[in-house]
């Protein structure tokens, strides 16, 4: 085994080739949680950060490089650690909740997140996500980490010293400490959370040492107690002592609960035990494992397989478990809406925004069952809070737009998820889209929209054609659901028709969508380089596509497929200019943009994130083809600066998963993916069923990147299309890839994917 520079990646004997066979790999061992850590606000390249845990998780652990209550609270640029945190953060730009930080540290009793501080460097750093190891230089202390569901065990290698001390830090905003030196035993909460009022919001924490403290204090703010084990104030926290040998290892464990102590106690004996630390961390690598070899790739290069592994692994985290389980194993969690402990599934921290692209299709493909316990918790979330959430941390979060909570439900129903209760489900999808809630929750502007058919841009409501389109594919996921629901024509008549608003905000002089005033006229000037205003997080050339539904009906807006195809291709060939008065500065969003040499398409942030798979609706599946290659190989690598943009909760990496597999969702709450092209040789996607789906491209290479013919099961096959329920059924994929795309192939009309206009006629 070698390690490889200073990613912390091992590489397996028989691998350094340029490709790779499946039973030469361990995937876990490709993935590089340091991807896409090299950010800042002003420029992302992922804005993640190496997350230890296991898959959903409810707490991931991450070293923390930036200052408490920082966003960004690890920079691979970064020169010092501060400490080893707790943290449910799905986004820097989101922050955090429910957080504590360890800190171990040599010679001076310091406590203080600067004076604590340690350089550190990547060479003697080593990231996987069951395991996290570095070596603190001021201290000359190696800290190991080892995640569970809720617990975590810590390994501390110290120098010979008579005052080796591990710090606990409970942050600000309200935290509570309380040191048992007779149980070698610390307990406490943290109180501190970034959106919303949580009421009665605790992490509870319970930590207990296997070795006798040598002293311990309490301290709070930068003053250390001298005389007090137990502490409540602003910003509290705690620092014990031990006398070590040289290479002495010292071991801690440590659970939370956001229920009570007995229930953190509970956590810890359920997930621990009596387990060691290598045993901890085999059983997470084991969950990973089982996770990761659910999609099998071979014939790529290591650097492919990293990136999809990579990729992977940060589609497994959001939403996150916000359940736990009671003595008797039912789940139950703490209600972010009442402050109460209620029976049932919740989950946390996403935002469908960003997901209902194709995280959430993703999770329906590969891994249906978590989804159906994420189901479960929407209905919680809707009976404790009275909507179900659209951006969730914990509670309702009021950034973005859109009432995609729509696509996010009825895409389960229609993929085939049964066992919860859907018509709770569809009456909040009712309930959600006839009005305005909290926190961003139902749709703001409902009633001019229902009204007018669009939200106008003159009314003081902000980014209101990006609402419009939203809105209307939203009511379109709706129709679709209560439809399969069997739902009366009557009542579903409403949402048929608002799902063809999107034509209100067609300007045929530009071919673009527009801002539109209450009075019918169009918003005036116009700057389809304009970011934000009446767009969200992009422009008009970007938005424009965001007709998921219906892109027939878009292509016939457009002066049909010949026109279509130019407007797509210009995408591509016009300068990346941009107007940036809607916000004053440059966001890094269109800086992301501007620096990629891609032209207008900015794959770094959402809304543009499908548009490449539209080709193939207008008889040019060659060029979807060639462009989302392309997007792969210059967007997407296994390094700290290997995103080209916020990653966002899985739905950037998941974009990357579907397309290598040859696949992607354009339209989710229909039965079809769109085909793009494979990027391996071969890949195995082994159902939950028992089925699997194989696709075979053996020619496949970066100059082979054109199918040229395709069969389904041994049979030809010419579409532009692929069928969720017959991948369902166990499918068997063959592609003929060659350097020359075929232009005759996937151009007839039964090729051509699902339209909302070509489904009513």
């Amino acid at each position: 085994m070698k390690r490889i520079g200073h990613i912390g990646l091992l590489l397996l004997t028989g691998v350094l080739v340029n490709t790779v066979n499946a039973q030469k790999y361990d995937p876990v061992e490709l993935v590089n949680p340091l991807m896409g850590t090299m950010s800042k606000p002003s420029m992302s390249t992922g804005n993640t950060y190496p997350a230890v845990g296991v898959p959903w998780g409810m707490n991931l652990w991450s070293a923390q490089t930036g200052k408490m209550g920082d966003g960004w609270m690890y920079t691979y640029d970064a020169d010092k650690i501060r400490g080893i945190k707790q943290t449910h953060q799905p986004s820097p730009w989101m922050n955090d909740y429910g957080q504590l930080s360890i800190m171990p540290v040599t010679g001076k009793m310091v406590f203080d997140q600067d004076e604590r501080a340690s350089w550190f460097s990547h060479k003697a750093e080593v990231a996987k996500p069951y395991y996290y190891s570095v070596y603190l230089a001021d201290h000359d202390v190696t800290a190991e980490l080892t995640p569970t569901e809720r617990a975590a065990q810590f390994r501390f290698t110290f120098p010979e010293s008579d005052s080796s001390y591990v710090v606990i830090d409970a942050f600000d905003k309200g935290s509570y400490i309380k040191v048992i030196p007779a149980e070698k035993k610390i307990i406490g909460y943290s109180t501190k959370h970034a959106i919303g009022k949580l009421p009665d919001f605790k992490n509870f924490f319970v930590i207990y040492f296997d070795k006798p403290f040598a002293n311990a204090h309490t301290w709070e703010g930068k003053k250390l107690n001298e005389t007090k084990l137990e502490i409540s104030a602003d910003h509290t926290g705690a620092i014990v002592g031990f006398k070590t040998r040289k290479g002495e290892k010292v071991n801690m464990r440590i659970a939370t609960s956001f229920i009570s102590f007995d229930q953190a106690e509970l956590n810890l004996k359920k997930e621990l035990g009596k387990d060691g630390f290598a045993q901890t961390m085999a059983k997470a690598k084991q969950q990973w494992d089982d996770r990761l070899k659910k999609i099998e790739i071979e014939g790529g290069t290591i650097d492919q397989m990293r990136t999809f592994y990579s990729a992977l692994y940060r589609t497994l985290f959001f939403p996150n478990k916000l359940y736990e389980l009671d003595a008797s194993g039912n789940p139950v969690h703490y209600s972010p809406y009442t402050g109460k402990t209620l029976p049932g599934y919740l989950f946390a921290g996403t935002g469908f925004w960003d997901t209902f692209r194709a995280l959430y299709p993703f999770l329906n493909l590969v891994y249906p069952s978590i989804n159906k316990e994420m189901q479960e918790g929407l209905i919680n979330d809707y009976k404790e809070g009275g909507w179900l959430p659209e951006w969730s941390s914990p509670a309702y979060a009021p950034v973005m737009v859109g009432n995609n909570s729509a696509s996010v439900v009825a895409d389960a129903y229609i993929k085939g998820l049964r066992g919860y209760d859907i018509n709770k489900l569809y009456e909040a999808l009712l309930h959600g889209a006839n009005a305005e809630g909290p926190g961003g929750t139902g749709r703001k502007g409902v009633s001019f929209y229902n009204e007018l058919g669009y939200v106008p841009y003159d009314v003081g409501i902000n980014e209101n054609a990006a609402r419009t389109l939203e809105y209307a594919y939203d009511d379109f996921t709706i129709y679709q659901l209560g439809k399969a629901l069997g739902h009366p024509k009557t009542e579903l008549e409403p949402y048929f028709k608002h799902a063809h608003n999107y034509k209100n905000l067609f300007d045929p002089s530009h071919n673009l969508m527009r801002g539109k005033n209450k009075d019918g006229s169009f918003q005036s000037p116009f700057n389809p380089f304009k970011w934000g205003d009446a767009f969200t997080e992009g422009n008009s050339w970007h938005y424009s596509w965001s007709v998921f539904h219906d892109i027939q009906g878009l292509i016939d807006l457009m002066g049909g497929r010949k026109a279509f195809v130019q407007q797509l291709d210009s995408i591509f060939v016009m300068p990346p200019v941009f107007d940036d008065s809607y916000y004053g500065s440059v966001i890094h969003e269109i800086r992301e943009m501007q620096i990629a040499n891609m032209g207008q398409y900015a794959h770094g942030n959402q809304p543009i994130q499908h548009m490449i798979y539209l080709y193939n609706y207008a008889g040019a599946p060659w060029k979807a083809q060639y462009w989302v290659r392309e997007t792969m190989n210059r967007m997407y690598h296994a390094t700290p600066d290997g995103y080209c943009g916020d990653e966002d909760n899985g739905q950037t990496s998941a974009w990357y998963i579907f397309s290598a597999l040859g696949f992607y969702p354009v339209t989710p709450a229909v039965d079809q993916y769109v085909v793009g092209a494979p990027l391996f040789k071969k890949a195995t996607i082994y159902l939950e069923n028992g089925k699997k789906i194989v696709i075979n491209a053996p020619a496949n290479s970066d100059v082979n990147r054109y199918i040229q013919s395709a069969s389904f099961n041994g049979q030809p096959f010419t579409k532009n299309w692929l069928s969720h329920s017959r991948l369902q059924k166990g499918a068997v994929i063959n592609y003929t890839m060659g350097a020359q795309p075929n232009k005759t192939r996937g151009i007839g009309e039964a090729d051509v994917p699902y339209s909302m206009s070509r489904d009513e006629k």
